[in-house]
């Protein structure tokens, strides 16, 4: 019975040292050049909501900051996502990650960190920035939002924002690295039918910004060698 619990002990240190660096590649590759719109367009719906780049919106839209938060849970690296309820002004419904619009003054890593408290009482001291993500440019809703990928050593005490979150979502990153789990299907999206690639994970349907900010996270990763 010892010997069984000095293994069990051996292999969780082990796996807390592998997730450990994961997070150290990948805030090293954050640095460095991303794979940028051109891994974003591989979740694109088709038709695209518009071409516009965010370097040609920067002045123009509306800037939100969004946590790409990643922590250990069960084994295993998960991030979150949040369903969204009916109240909120924008993407009713949708999943996406905790964030919001930049208020004055603030820095969009402060945007992202503030709106993770917000919905999901995500304490900012609880978790390091490793880095960002490139933003992406949202037409319908003429918002600009910008990823910031954090990490947390533990899975936090997620408290929902009745207001906002309808649902906490989360995705072990494994699930998201298999592209058996990334499915198509033809939607009706604000009257026009369109292909729709999405993430799909226990009945949920991970798509549009998400899914492309998603898509642009994938990539890094499989760069490494995750």
């Amino acid at each position: 019975m010892a010997k069984l619990r000095n293994h069990s002990a051996s292999e969780k240190i082990k796996r807390i040292a592998k997730i450990k660096e994961a997070l150290q590649s990948l805030e090293k590759a954050l640095k460095g050049p991303k794979p940028g719109l051109k891994a974003q367009l591989k979740m694109i719906t088709n038709p695209r909501p518009g071409n516009k780049t965010y370097q040609e919106v920067e002045d123009s839209s509306f800037k939100a900051g969004v946590l790409v938060l990643l922590y250990p849970w069960k084994k295993r690296l998960h991030l979150v996502l949040t369903r969204r309820t009916p109240s909120v002004l924008f993407h009713q419904g949708q999943i996406s990650f905790p964030g919001g619009r930049q208020d004055r003054g603030e820095s969009l890593r402060q945007t992202a960190l503030r709106e993770a408290r917000e919905e999901l009482k995500i304490e900012p001291a609880e978790v390091r920035i490793l880095g960002e993500l490139t933003p992406l440019y949202i037409p319908p809703s003429n918002y600009c939002i910008y990823p910031v990928v954090a990490a947390a050593d533990r899975r936090p005490d997620f408290q929902p924002s009745s207001h906002e979150v309808a649902e906490v979502i989360e995705v072990p990153v494994g699930h998201l690295l298999d592209d058996a789990n990334i499915r198509r299907e033809v939607w009706t999206i604000r009257g026009i039918q369109a292909d729709v690639p999405f993430y799909f994970f226990k009945g949920h349907k991970i798509w549009g910004a998400t899914a492309m900010v998603l898509a642009e996270l994938i990539e890094l990763l499989k760069k490494m060698g995750a």
